[in-house]
Parts: C-alpha cells; structure tokens; sequence
C-alpha cells in the first residue's frame, strides 16, 4: 500500500453506489473516502480506548490538501493516545448544531458550488436566492434557535402552520423588494426547503440525522384560472392603450409575447437574441427551470421579438434601461394593464395557461401542449435540432390565433 499523493486520490473513482476507499501505507487509519456523487473527504479509522472501531472525517478534498489532511489526521491520533475519542466530541458537536448554523453551512457551501442539487449539479443561483428568502424571512425567525437534531415532524408542520396563518409577514418596507407574505404555498415551499437543507446536511456529516423527515406539506392549489377570448382581446385593447398613453413599449412587449408563447415570465424578460433560431422555428434556452431546453415558437412571436430595437449592443431582447442586464418590469405592466381592461386574478402563469388552453382547443394531444410549455423532453439529440411538424403546426396555429384575438377589436376601431 503507496503513500497517499494528490495524483492517487484524483485517480480514485467514484463507485457505482456507495463508497469506496484508498488507504495510506504511511500512516494507519489514514485514508480518503470517495461516493457515488463523486465527493471525495479524507477519514481517520481507529479504535478508541474501549477498543471499538471509530471513523470520522477530517475534512474535504478540495478543501484541504492531502499534506494538510495528513497533519490532521496525526494530531488527531495524538490525542487519541491521550485517551480522547474525536468521534465522540463530533457527534456532540453536530448534535448541539442549531437550525440557523446548518442553514448558514448551506448557503455558504451551495454558493460555492460544493452541494449537488436535481441531476447531480450545482444548484442554481435562482434557486439559492428563493431558498435564502425562505431562510431568513420564515425558517430563521421560528425555528432558527432549536438544535437541528431535535426537530421532530410535529415541529415542522407547527412552522408551516405559522407561515400559514401570516405569523412571520411583514410590512413593505421603504426602497425596492416585494412585501413578506404568509400562506399556504409559502409554508409549503419553506417546509421543502428546510427538509432538503437538513437532508444534505445528513448526508455530508453535518448533522447525524433528520427526525422531520416525514413532515407533510400543505398541497397546493392547482392553477387553472386563463383568459376568456373575450378578455384577450380586453388585454389587446389595454396593451394599444398603453402604447398611446406612456406605458413602457418594453413591457408592453414581453407581457404579449407570453402570452404569443406560453413561456414563463422569467424566459421571455431573460430571452438573448442569440437563443431565437427564426428559420428553425425555436428558442434555444441554455437553462431553464428544467434544464437546458429547445421550445417551439411561432411566427408571430418571431416577428414581435426581431422587432425590438437592439440597445447598447445588449444581448437581451428586453434590455434594462437601468443595468447591464435584462428588463424586470414585466408584472407590474401586466397588473396595470389588467387594472385598464378590468380583469381580475390574472398573473404571469395564467398567460402560460392560457397559451395550454388555446392549443387545447385547437385540439393538440396534451403531449404537444407540455413540450410546447417546456413540460416535456425535445430538443437537442447528438448535435442537431429538431421540431417535429406536429410542434410547429401547434404553435403557429395557437399563437397565430391569440395574436389575431389581441388585435381584434383594433382592427374596427
């Protein structure tokens, strides 16, 4: 058995399932676990003074060399000449852990990149900031002062219950950012947070286990609420209105072009021109809520963004006039527009729905109707592109159709 060296430990792979292990021919016990994730952490093996078999982690690779994980490691095996047991006052440690410390270890290593999230990457910073939302402003302020050991399920769902019924909402407060609400989603989605916090913490020997795991979300209500065709062509004389009285041509432009296509608000306010293959008839997205992704769009879509003026050599269709980067007004354009044409309960998902229901009528299998919504997986296969007919005959004939009820009433004006 070779010395331990930074080319060995690169050379170990990670197993199919499990861990696997390469031990130093120097220094006994010493050695670096790799799992099946790829997460490599150097170990110290021992027997304690009562002679049972001990391991704990001396730190991550990456993190530490292995120079510094095998200096580590024999003051760790001095001390446990001495008769300590480093395991022991480990595991007292992770016990004594409260909420708030293993939700500040999260945001601190996800933020570097070194938690995996869905498929095995790093986690997005989209997703790090509604998860840092959730932290401070709900999870912090109810539980942020309990060891995270002694969660039990009936402590979670007592903090979605509270979230609920508006416990931890707070009022706007002076300059920019949205009001702390309460409610059901939001106890929801702060209970999945919290659960996915303490699972990874479980699982990278932060914390030794999580006893609310089992806690129940509230389920939430499912979104069905689109616009009627008379209320399109409502919001079609709201947006002309807009256009002749100071609303931003900017905003005007991304709210219909949700409604021209069925994509999230988030997907059309960051859409780059280089993403529009017109000829092709698709968008290409490098990320999105799902992963990268190939979404059909059709010609009047295509003729509303080649239309938008190129600004300072941005690369956003919908640049900010403001910062380098992309417009983000585009919901409060659409709430002032609906205000005009006097509909209610519309949001930037009920124009996504709405798009769904159009090629619903049109008669589109529900197949067609989730790829068109980036529900479903098409898109790049072995380097090429490729949207079948039915995509774009289901796109062009929905988008078509919505753009011409948008412009219905002002062809008789």
């Amino acid at each position: 058995m070779s010395k331990l060296t930074k080319r060995s430990v690169d050379a170990l792979a990670a197993p199919g399932k499990g861990q696997a292990f390469k031990w130093d021919g120097e220094l006994r016990g010493f050695g670096v676990r790799v799992t099946a994730s790829g997460l490599k952490s150097f170990i110290l093996q021992y027997r304690n003074s009562e002679g049972r078999s001990r391991r704990i982690v001396i730190g991550r690779y990456g993190i530490l060399t292995v120079e510094q994980a095998r200096e580590k490691a024999k003051i760790q095996l001095g001390s446990i000449a001495d008769g300590k047991d480093p395991a022991s006052e480990k595991n007292g440690r992770k016990q004594a852990m409260k909420v708030e410390e293993v939700c500040d270890w999260y945001m601190s290593e996800a933020t570097a990149g070194r938690i995996l999230g869905r498929r095995n990457r790093p986690i997005k910073s989209s997703t790090l900031a509604m998860d840092s939302s959730r932290i401070e402003q709900h999870i912090k302020p109810l539980l942020g002062k309990r060891v995270a050991e002694t969660l039990k399920i009936a402590d979670i769902e007592a903090m979605q219950s509270d979230i609920a019924i508006g416990k931890t909402a707070k009022p706007r407060t002076p300059g920019r950012g949205g009001v702390t609400k309460g409610g059901a989603g939001v106890a929801s989605r702060s209970v999945a947070t919290l659960q996915s916090i303490l699972n990874h913490a479980v699982r990278l020997d932060i914390i030794s286990s999580n006893q609310g795991a089992g806690a129940r979300k509230i389920a939430g209500k499912k979104k069905e609420r689109r616009l009627s065709v008379a209320e399109i062509e409502k919001l079609g004389e709201a947006i002309q209105y807009g256009k002749q009285h100071g609303e931003h041509s900017t905003a005007l432009a991304i709210v219909e072009l949700m409604l021209l296509t069925g994509y999230r608000i988030s997907e059309v306010q960051g859409l780059q021109r280089d993403w529009l293959h017109s000829e092709g008839g698709y968008v290409q997205f490098p990320d999105t809520k799902t992963d990268g992704q190939i979404r059909a769009i059709g010609p009047a879509a295509i003729r509303l963004v080649e239309e938008q003026p190129v600004f300072n050599s941005s690369p956003y269709v919908f640049p900010s006039g403001i910062t380098n980067g992309h417009f983000t007004a585009g919901k409060a354009c659409l709430a002032r527009l609906c205000h005009v044409a006097r509909i209610e309960g519309v949001t930037p998902h009920t124009l996504r729905h709405t798009f769904g229901s159009v090629a619903g009528d049109h008669g589109f299998s529900e197949l067609t109707i989730r790829a068109l919504l980036g529900h479903a997986a098409r898109g790049v296969t072995q380097g090429y592109v490729h949207i079948d007919e039915a995509l774009k005959l289901a796109v062009t004939r929905t988008s078509d159709e919505i753009s011409k009820l948008l412009n219905e009433r002002n062809m008789y004006a």
